[in-house]
């Protein structure tokens, strides 16, 4: 039975290694067998070790094929190494179970398995700041926690959140994609972003004022990316201060500055990003999105992927009990 779980940091560096231990602890008491990988607390300038040291530390987890391969954190580092990486060793350990984990910095790793090898990831947790932290700053989210053990057991089959007034009654299909706003754009015209037509794009981004959100997301558009997708779902966008300029201008006028520029239907409120409670995500799963009033659903149960994956994983995890599959965020 494999349930090891690999914690490796493949771009900013650790500030220390009491909420990485923590994370072990959580993570083990938790049913995993927790392995920290040799070069996790590596330091060179802001990265977790040169490029050499992080280039390494990325294929050797991806032999190693762990049940679960979580980043530590994001910060930056991942673009440095996308030019050099193995991407069929790590397309191999895809196949042979591994749930590549992670956000933020992560979307380059997770686009870039689409985009080489048609290879599923998740877009989740963290280490460093989801499991690491302490008592005093709350611990870890009980949701968060819940949805990436349901995840990882193969038992978590959908998602359920409030998005705003306007799109009753809309259902579509198509791959799921996205992650990171500004990770994402840095792709634009690489090998490395995948070309997905009939999407459903989900976007987050912490500490960019909303007219940096509404650039990226021009530039989006401008690509032809957004008029060739299903549905946009975007998440957490939070992090920025008012400007004396910007007179009542926010993030729900760039979103509406976008709306006006894209066919395609752009609904809010996903629990994804740098926020505590955050959903897990089956990045390049065949989802279904249904609405319902102001109830969102995006279900990924039917998709044969998936569903290999989620009986491999019954395998494995045949003592779990299962869960109810499905969180219902009203946010």
């Amino acid at each position: 039975m494999n349930n090891n779980l690999t914690l490796f940091t493949p771009a900013g560096a650790l500030a220390k290694a009491q909420p990485l231990m923590r994370a072990a602890k959580r993570l083990a008491k938790l049913g995993f067998d927790v392995h920290i990988d040799e070069a996790a607390q590596a330091r060179d300038q802001r990265f977790a070790g040169d490029d050499a040291t992080r280039l390494a530390a990325l294929h050797r987890v991806a032999a190693a094929a762990p049940s679960v391969a979580m980043a530590t954190r994001g910060g930056y580092g991942m673009t440095r190494l996308l030019d050099q990486i193995d991407w069929k060793v790590l397309a191999q350990s895809v196949e042979q179970g591994t749930r590549w984990v992670g956000m933020s910095d992560l979307t380059s790793l997770q686009l870039g398995l689409l985009a080489h090898a048609k290879a599923q990831s998740w877009a989740g947790p963290m280490a460093y700041g989801d499991f690491g932290r302490s008592s005093k700053e709350g611990g870890v989210d009980d949701v968060t926690q819940d949805c990436f053990l349901e995840a990882m057991n193969g038992l978590l089959e959908a998602v359920g959140f409030r998005c705003e007034k306007g799109h009753d009654g809309l259902a579509v299909r198509g791959t799921l994609w996205g992650g990171n706003l500004t990770v994402l754009n840095s792709l634009l015209g690489t090998k490395h972003l995948p070309k997905i037509k009939g999407g459903i794009l989900f976007l987050e981004d912490i500490n960019e004022h909303p007219y940096r959100v509404e650039r990226s997301l021009l530039q989006l558009a401008q690509a032809g990316i957004l008029d060739a997708q299903k549905a946009i779902v975007l998440g957490d966008f939070g992090g920025w201060s008012k400007a004396p300029n910007d007179r009542g201008y926010d993030l729900k006028a760039a979103v509406e500055a976008v709306r006006a520029r894209t066919k395609t239907p752009i609904l809010t409120g996903l629990p994804f990003g740098h926020v505590e409670t955050k959903v897990c995500l089956p990045v390049g799963a065949q989802v279904d999105l249904m609405v319902q009033g102001r109830d969102v659903l995006l279900d990924w149960q039917s998709d044969p992927q998936h569903k290999h994956a989620h009986e491999h994983l019954h395998e494995q995890h045949s003592h779990d009990h299962a869960g109810e599959g499905v969180h219902d965020h009203a946010h």
